[in-house]
Formats: C-alpha cells, sequence, structure tokens
C-alpha cells in the first residue's frame, strides 16, 4: 500500500496534512467508521480522496451537490486521478456506460447523488464495483434534526447491508450534538471514531447589527474591508437589487443565484475569483466547493434561519488565516418574522394534500401509478396554472418532500455530452456523404479524448471558438449529426426533475407521518431561536457559536464586535449628546448621504456615529429620504 505523505506529496504538491486530516485516514484505512467535524475550508475532500488512492478498488462518494461532484471530478483528472460522476438528470445510456467505465478501469473514486442509490441500474452494477471506502458528504443531511434534512440520504443505510465490511466516513461541516449522534444512529456507525475541530476560528472576527439603513450600512463596510467579499441574501430578487445599488456606489459586483443560465453562473464566478469581480450578491446557491481563500469580507444582508446555515456560509472568510470579517445586519423586524416562520414553513395537511392534488394533475400521473418516475418541472408555471400561493405551494413541496414522496432536484445542471456511436469505418463513410460536418466531427475526435468510450463534458463555446463559428452553428450541426446516428449529442439540461418514490394516491388517501412532522416543526422552532439568540446575545459571538455546536471552549475570542465594544469606553450620554449635536448641525443645512456625513465627522469613532446615528433614527429624530440620504425630521 502507498505511504499516505507520498500520496499527498504526488498528487496534490503538499509536504504535510492539515490537523486531524491524517488521523482520520488512518482510521478509514484501519477500516474503522468514523464521523468528521471539519469547518468550511477544512480539506475534508482529501480524508477520503488520499484513502481511495492508498488502496486497490474504488471509494464511493456520495452528495447531494451536483455541481460540487462535477468540480471535483474535474480536479481530480487534472491531477491524473481517474473519477466519475452520476446523478439526476443524466441519460440512461449516460449511466451505464459510466459504470462500465468504473468498474473495469482505473477510476479511483464515484460521486453519486443519493437519489440514484436505490434504482435498479445502480444495484445491477455495485457488484462489480470494487469499492474499498463509502465517504458520506454534507452527511447532516440525513437527520430529520438537522438543517437540511434530504430523506434520500436515509438509502444510504441499505447500501451498508450490500457491502459488507467496508468503512464508511460521515463528513459535515456542522452539526450539533443531537445530530452528530442522528447521523452515527443513522448510518449504522454506532462507536465510530469521532474528530471535531474546534469551531472557533481565531482569524474571523464576527459582528452583528441592528440596522434600518441597511444598505447604507453595507456599502458603509464594503468601504472599511477592503478585498474580496460575498454578500448573502435571502432571494434571488435581493440580490438583483442590492448588487445594482452597490454598482451605483461605485463597487466592482455581481448579483448570482441558481436561475441564471449555467454559462451566466460559471462566468460570473470565475469573475469573481479571478478578482474582475470584488463582491459577488448571491443567495445561498453559491458557495459550496469554491476554493477561495483570500475573501475578506462575508457579509448577511439578511438573516439566515439557522446558525448551521449562518457558520457554514460566514467560514467562506479567511480560509489563508489572515484577518477577515463575517457581519449580519438585521432589523427588530426581521426577527420577529423569523420567530413566526415555522408557521409558514410548516403548512397543515389539508394545505399539502390541496398542493398535492395540484401536483399530481400537472404532471397529468394517473392513479396507482409514478413510482420511480421522473418528471420536469417547473415551479412558476404550477402555481400560476392551479392559481396557488406560492410560498404555501413551496413548502407543502418541501413537506413531501421530507416525507418521501418524492426527491426534487431545483436544477439538474446535466452539461453537455457528447459520445460516438458509430464504429471509425462507419464516421469514414458518414464524412464521405456529409462533408460539411467533417470539420466538426474531426475537432471532436482531437479535443475530447474518450469521447469513442463513454459520453464527454463538451463545450459548444470552446468549439465555436476553435472553428470560428456561433454556438448556434455548432449546436445546429451537432444536432444533424445526432439525428444521423454518429453521435449521441445531449444538450444542456437546466430543467428541474421530480422524481416521485410512491405511486399516486387519490387526493382523500394522502398521508403523511404527522407526529415526526411536529417533531421537525418544533427543531425548525429551538434553530430559529439559536439563530435570534446570536443577534440578541452580548456575550462574545465566537463562545456562542461554539456553545451551539456543544464545544465546551468558552475562552472569548477578543476580536468579535461584542468583545470588542468591552474594550472600548463607554458611550457616555454627554458624548451622546455632543455627537448628536453635531449631526443635527450638519443636517440642518441640507440632508447628506451617510458616506459624506461620516467624513465629515472622521474625528468621530466609527462605531459610535453608527450608534448614535441608529439611535436616532429610532427614536425618529432622523430619516432616510428618497434618494437615500440622512435628513432630520
Amino acid at each position: 500500500m502507498p505511504e499516505i505523505h507520498d500520496i499527498l506529496k504526488e498528487y496534490w504538491g503538499y509536504d504535510a496534512f492539515r490537523p486531524l486530516q491524517e488521523d482520520i485516514i488512518r482510521t478509514v484505512l484501519d477500516d474503522r467508521d468514523a464521523l468528521a467535524l471539519l469547518p468550511t475550508g477544512g480539506g475534508k475532500s482529501l480524508c477520503y480522496q488520499v484513502p481511495a488512492m492508498a488502496r486497490e478498488g474504488i471509494c464511493l462518494v456520495i452528495s447531494p451537490l451536483i455541481a460540487l461532484m462535477k468540480d471535483q471530478v474535474e480536479g481530480l483528472k487534472k491531477r491524473g486521478i481517474l473519477a466519475a460522476a452520476i446523478y439526476s438528470g443524466q441519460s440512461r445510456r449516460a449511466i451505464v456506460q459510466t459504470l462500465k467505465n468504473v468498474a473495469h478501469g482505473p477510476y479511483k473514486l464515484l460521486y453519486v447523488s443519493p437519489e440514484r442509490l436505490e434504482t435498479g441500474l445502480f444495484r445491477e452494477y455495485l457488484p462489480a464495483l470494487d469499492v474499498n471506502l463509502i465517504a458520506v458528504d454534507e452527511a447532516h443531511c440525513i437527520s430529520q434534526w438537522g438543517y437540511d434534512f434530504r430523506p434520500a440520504y436515509r438509502r444510504i443505510a441499505a447500501l451498508r447491508a450490500e457491502l459488507p465490511g467496508v468503512p464508511v466516513l460521515a463528513l459535515t461541516a456542522s452539526a450539533t450534538v443531537e445530530v452528530q449522534e442522528d447521523i452515527c444512529t443513522q448510518l449504522g456507525m454506532e462507536g465510530a471514531a469521532q474528530f471535531r475541530q474546534p469551531f472557533l476560528r481565531p482569524n474571523l472576527s464576527y459582528s452583528a447589527y441592528r440596522t434600518d439603513a441597511r444598505m447604507n450600512r453595507l456599502a458603509d463596510i464594503l468601504k472599511k474591508v477592503p478585498g474580496s467579499a460575498i454578500v448573502y441574501c435571502k432571494s434571488r430578487r435581493r440580490t438583483v437589487e442590492v448588487a445594482r445599488l452597490l454598482e451605483l456606489q461605485g463597487e466592482s459586483a455581481a448579483h448570482y443565484h441558481a436561475g441564471l443560465t449555467q454559462e451566466e453562473r460559471a462566468g460570473r464566478q470565475q469573475d469573481w475569483i479571478d478578482g474582475r469581480t470584488r463582491v459577488i450578491v448571491c443567495t445561498n446557491a453559491f458557495g459550496m466547493g469554491i476554493d477561495k481563500p483570500d475573501v475578506r469580507l462575508v457579509l448577511h444582508a439578511d438573516v439566515p434561519d439557522c446558525l448551521e446555515s449562518y457558520y457554514q456560509e460566514a467560514g467562506r472568510a479567511g480560509r489563508d488565516g489572515k484577518k477577515s470579517y463575517a457581519v449580519l445586519l438585521y432589523t427588530d423586524a426581521e426577527l420577529a418574522d423569523l420567530e413566526k416562520a415555522h408557521e409558514d414553513r410548516f403548512p397543515t395537511l389539508e394545505q399539502v394534500r390541496t398542493v398535492f392534488s395540484a401536483l399530481v394533475n400537472y404532471l397529468q400521473i394517473p392513479s396507482y401509478y409514478g413510482k420511480d418516475q421522473s418528471y420536469t418541472f417547473h415551479f412558476d408555471p404550477f402555481v400560476r396554472n392551479f392559481k396557488l400561493n406560492g410560498h404555501q405551494a413551496h413548502y407543502a413541496l418541501k413537506a413531501m418532500e421530507s416525507d418521501g414522496w418524492f426527491d426534487l432536484n431545483e436544477k439538474s445542471f446535466a452539461p453537455p455530452t457528447v459520445i460516438f456511436t458509430t464504429d471509425r469505418s462507419g464516421l469514414r463513410a458518414f464524412e464521405e456523404a456529409h462533408p460539411e460536418l467533417e470539420p466538426l466531427l474531426t475537432l471532436l475526435l482531437r479535443t475530447y479524448a474518450g469521447i469513442w468510450d463513454l459520453p464527454v463534458v463538451i463545450s459548444e463555446a470552446q468549439i465555436a471558438k476553435l472553428m470560428r463559428l456561433n454556438v448556434d452553428e455548432v449546436k445546429k450541426g451537432l444536432l444533424r449529426a445526432a439525428a444521423f446516428g454518429v453521435i449521441d449529442y445531449r444538450p444542456l439540461n437546466e430543467d428541474p426533475q421530480l422524481v416521485f418514490r410512491h405511486d399516486r394516491v387519490n387526493t382523500e388517501d394522502f398521508y403523511m407521518d404527522m407526529t415526526l412532522y411536529r417533531e421537525r416543526r418544533e427543531a425548525f422552532r429551538e434553530r430559529v431561536k439559536a439563530m435570534i439568540g446570536y443577534t440578541e446575545d452580548a456575550g462574545c459571538r465566537s463562545s456562542y457559536i461554539n456553545r451551539y455546536f456543544g464545544d465546551a471552549a468558552e475562552t472569548p475570542c477578543g476580536i468579535c464586535d461584542n468583545c470588542l465594544a468591552r474594550k472600548r469606553a463607554p458611550l457616555t450620554p454627554e458624548a451622546f449628546a455632543a455627537i448628536g449635536g453635531r449631526i443635527r448641525g450638519l443636517l440642518q443645512v441640507r440632508p447628506l448621504p451617510v458616506e459624506a456625513l461620516l467624513q465629515q465627522l472622521k474625528d468621530i469613532q466609527r462605531e459610535q456615529l453608527w450608534t448614535v446615528i441608529e439611535r436616532l433614527q429610532a427614536e425618529e429624530l432622523l430619516l432616510v429620504d428618497p434618494e437615500g440620504r440622512l435628513a432630520l425630521r
């Protein structure tokens, strides 16, 4: 068996492992189960990739994130490691070819979405796969008490019976003690070795600010903290609004969400990674698997509904170990809405039944049919056609998914692929009969290795550039060659896919496990309470997070907003009155943009200024006019 340090050096170029990585790797190489809690950017993937290279056979990696699977496969190939992935949205032919290649070729890792585990096709090929390790990424998804429960993960337990003696490595960045215990129970990992890095990030300064002038505060923070930044928003519309407002203030900003095309998302992500865009304004669809260590600021313009999400997203700042900032902005109204969120998030059984009836009619599923069938599902026309409340319909679908009725992938994001379906003599004959397609087919063969053997991901844009054509001409040529049966061409598929797990029943027979449903609602309320508590707690922010995740470390970080406030002299009533007087004096002349006001009062400590401004706003002595300027009421 190759030495793991040699593997690390040869394929990744590192001389040493990060903390806990070597211990985790040696545990699974000793055929023992392990649960690893490593923070975002803590090097989780190496913990299964190195053991995969150290042994004969393959590592089976179960992950819910299609984009991350594809990125990892491409990254491993660049390092000279053969890896493949199967996930929802791929054609049967592509999956069969991939499984054959993995079963008979020198592959080391196979990434699989949890929805694929119980399909007949996967189980048919499973005995031929020499599996040496099962790695469960985002393992918190298996727990009904976790913040991102996915019923498909429950199928992993059955996989263990098919692969006796194969160790399991469960990995997550954030899980409470209760969720950690549930992960081990659900995966049959009682007695597993557990590895946890401290949740404390010594270089990351946490802050949370109550503010009604959110955009002004956001822009001010971005001006104060130089370097690359992420701004998280709750909705797609908000990302567009915030990015536009930042651009108007001279910031280099772009918005990002799952509703953009794959090409748009890839372009904006790369511009941000390369530094051409400074600020990426995004939903939580952004961030997983992105390797950018020099993010200096992660700013939440809206409050997440749980600390697990917040900790994971905030943790994308400062992976290089340098001083970085995680800032949360909120309003009292937002916290009040969050406190009542369980009422919307968990609709009644009758409300869920109404949406179920609309769904099976929209998809035209006959009674007692539909199990394991896949349907293209677009939410907006569904809601519009059946005159449903969009908010309620969304959470009713979530409730059905959590109860195991179906799996819903918001988008399959299956990339364009090509495989040749004729032999070389057939290809020559075709090119003689259709010389206009010969340059395109020749370019495919020269550019994409392995295109005879399995569906290869292609770039129509790259082909168009090489051929000096436009992309539509390339797509037309590929479709024409496919129509003649020379190639199998699968264009980009961005359609959402819904896979039913039960046959359709009549609406009056629809059921859910309501006891479990109510328990999940209560668990959600507890997570919300903890998130609100984080904003209101006057103690060390890092210590609060540590306690939530069961970490006993109580030493204050010394760098969060609360720790720093304790170090500074308090704002006395006399100082407050003096600063308030200067603010009113300037605004009596004319309303001012916040930045102009702060500039004119730059001799006053910035935090003290904000304290006075926000209290004057709360007391309705100041207002923000329609042009975004501060003015006296």
